[in-house]
């Protein structure tokens, strides 16, 4: 029992029977802590002697993931391939290709083409339309090929990625075209996942850049530069892939007005040499404000040009006649040794013929 503690009468009782209430309550909170820590659980004692975790082995090797598990290599009738709508890429009859046409009369096409099926009929070459022109120079009537069933925006990105990777000389103008509907077909895609939900519309123009140039191994200001160049009126853009232009000159002409460009081409004709960086920003600067024309372009070509006349050879002529190891000092030491060669000749034959003596009459 609870012990109540008395005091005496008056006022000092209501003060007895507070510490009376009082007392009781602390001993009941004191009993109750006392028959909680008798109903608590003992923690549990760690094991003794138990092994180390191990840790878990990792799984065994996989194949990679394929295209299609049901993909197989069938021959096609070379007739049934069509080129890529809008293929950006040529497929020029140079070395590159003599060499291709001989590797596969001698060991077929060790890498088949990948096409796609056509409403009408036929199959749409992705990648490998040199491989089907180097199959029909050797003689040959089909091809191995892949068929893959692929959205127009998935062909374009396959055939952009397999161009870019796989063949060695690509013109500027190819690279321009090729970048500019890979960065399309990825913007297309891009609105596609939007409508589900799945992306930001802000975001889409500057995602579709960037994955367009970590495809392609190049900064996103390299591919807005190429993307530029589509620019070009078709008088630059030839002069661009034959080297007459350079690449960052050609990026600065390619913001002028078509009639203007025209005018320029015209003028690189006539001086047989192209506009220098410094000039070709000036002629941009004046086109947007309006004043440039055929008069001040002429004017511009003419700067810095009086002193000395240019002779341009570009890689392609030089391709013709050394090897692809050749660098442009070894090709300018072969060359001045043949001029010297030939000068030397010229002289042999401008040497006037000795007469023979008259014979005595």
């Amino acid at each position: 029992m609870p012990l109540l503690i008395s005091e005496t009468s008056g006022s000092d009782g209501e003060g007895a029977l507070q510490k009376s209430f009082s007392f009781k309550y602390r001993a009941k909170r004191a009993t109750n802590k006392a028959l909680a820590s008798l109903h608590r659980k003992p923690a549990k004692a760690a094991p003794e002697g138990k092994a180390p975790i191990q840790p878990e082995t990792p799984p065994a090797p996989a194949e990679a993931p394929r295209p299609g598990k049901d993909e197989q290599i069938v021959y096609l009738k070379l007739s049934d391939l069509h080129a890529f709508k809008n293929h950006p890429f040529q497929v020029r009859n140079d070395e590159e290709m003599k060499a291709m046409v001989s590797s596969v009369k001698d060991k077929g096409v060790t890498q088949p083409a990948i096409v796609r099926p056509l409403e009408g009929g036929g199959y749409e070459i992705v990648s490998g339309h040199r491989r089907q022109k180097a199959s029909e120079l050797a003689g040959f009537t089909d091809m191995p090929c892949i068929v893959r069933n692929l959205t127009d925006e998935q062909a374009i990105t396959q055939m952009v990625e397999d161009n870019m990777n796989q063949r060695e000389n690509i013109l500027p103008s190819e690279k321009a075209k090729a970048l500019k509907m890979q960065l399309e077909a990825i913007k297309h895609q891009g609105a596609k996942d939007f409508t589900s939900g799945q992306l930001d519309p802000k975001d889409a123009g500057r995602r579709s850049n960037e994955v367009v140039a970590e495809r392609n191994k190049m900064t996103v200001k390299q591919v807005q530069r190429y993307i530029k160049l589509n620019d070009l009126v078709p008088e630059l853009s030839k002069m661009m892939d034959e080297g007459q232009i350079k690449f960052t000159p050609a990026v600065e002409l390619s913001y002028i007005k078509p009639k203007n460009q025209k005018y320029i081409a015209v003028a690189i004709e006539s001086e047989v040499a192209a506009p220098s960086l410094s000039q070709a920003q000036r002629m941009r600067e004046l086109d947007q404000k309006g004043v440039l024309n055929g008069d001040v372009i002429d004017g511009i070509m003419m700067e810095d040009k009086k002193e000395v006349d240019k002779v341009i050879l570009t890689g392609a002529e030089l391709g013709k006649y050394f090897g692809k190891e050749t660098t442009p000092r070894e090709m300018k030491d072969q060359i001045i040794k043949l001029l010297d060669d030939w000068k030397g000749q010229q002289k042999e034959v401008a040497k006037p013929e000795k007469k023979a003596p008259e014979a005595e009459k």
